[in-house]
């Protein structure tokens, strides 16, 4: 096929190999880092696909710029980085890479609740430091989980199977959707209730979400004063769903116990508030940083972009209206 092909950054092999077996170009950006703007504006004109990452803002100006664009495939499940209307408005596809890193982000998330909750970041460190000088009744107390209540902020994939994994600890499970989670509720004893009741009655409260107008700052300062003082706070989803600052205020004060964050409000900076204090665990967005869901997410991207341009419909489009 003789198409012109650019990646933002390299991706594993598996969907790089793919790639360049079926496409006639296949360009990868040489450095490993974040394109800037202009950099990808530099690069998309003469490009029949784009296979870019969560970290590029393809905004309007470069689906302009791409003069032969036919589709946009993102190495990832969100798509807020894309202007989707702006792309649809030009008849260009945009995928996504769903389902196959719902697992590898619920074991992460797994991961967070047991570190913050259980202090495993700040018994490391403090073991560490040479401060551990015998077993002692009230050494790095944590909280509790086994038969405790967890809420679900978002029930689809991803907080489906956190939810999942949650009946392991005997926990009360409650959730928010937009609809009611049928299978939810017959595999487990979940129970959909509204956000202000899951603020106030659970004791971990997990975010998988996607951000959207609706879900920016969706736990905010009020929502915050509304949980309770022993309750924990987990993000997984994406950084402007939790206002930063009123987290690093409720944190101070003492309005919450701990929260663990893989992502951040304007990533990769993340407020230097959360840096200061032991009560949060925090990871560099590796939710999906599995050797299998990596390869996994790349094949499917690759997978996307080579039926768009071989006139197929992708098996992940974001946008079908752009087909007619």
């Amino acid at each position: 096929m003789s198409v012109n092909v650019f990646v933002t950054r390299r991706i594993p092999d598996a969907g790089l190999d793919l790639l360049r077996k079926h496409c006639g170009t296949v360009d990868v950006f040489p450095e490993d880092r974040v394109m800037t703007h202009a950099e990808i504006m530099r690069e998309v004109p003469g490009r029949d696909g784009l296979l870019c990452l969560l970290t590029d803002t393809i905004d309007r100006r470069i689906i302009e710029a791409g003069d032969r664009l036919r589709i946009i495939a993102n190495y990832a499940v969100g798509y807020n980085n894309i202007d989707v209307a702006a792309a649809t408005a030009e008849r260009i596809i945009v995928t996504n890479t769903p389902g196959v890193l719902t697992d590898a982000t619920a074991d992460l998330t797994w991961a967070l609740i047991l570190g913050i909750c259980r202090r495993i970041v700040e018994s490391d460190r403090f073991t560490r430091a040479g401060d551990f000088h015998g077993w002692a009744p009230m050494l790095l107390r944590g909280g509790d989980l086994a038969g405790r209540t967890i809420g679900i902020v978002g029930a689809g994939r991803i907080g489906s199977a956190v939810a999942r994994r949650a009946a392991g600890f005997d926990m009360t499970i409650l959730y928010t959707n937009r609809s009611l989670n049928k299978d939810l509720e017959q595999s487990l004893p979940a129970r959909r209730v509204p956000l202000e009741t899951l603020l106030r009655e659970a004791d971990v409260i997990s975010l998988h979400v996607p951000l959207t107008d609706e879900t920016k700052h969706l736990i905010g300062r009020e929502e915050l004063a509304g949980m309770k003082k022993t309750a924990y706070l987990i993000n997984t989803s994406r950084g402007p769903v939790v206002d930063e600052a009123a987290l690093v205020q409720a944190l101070k004060d003492g309005d919450i116990a701990g929260a663990a964050l893989d992502v951040f409000e304007e990533e990769p900076a993340i407020h230097p508030g959360l840096l200061e204090l032991d009560n949060v665990v925090l990871t560099p967005h590796t939710g999906s940083a599995t050797w299998g869901t990596r390869d996994s997410m790349a094949v499917m991207a690759a997978e996307n972009l080579i039926a768009g341009l071989s006139s197929r419909r992708p098996p992940n489009i974001v946008n079908p209206d752009v087909l007619g």
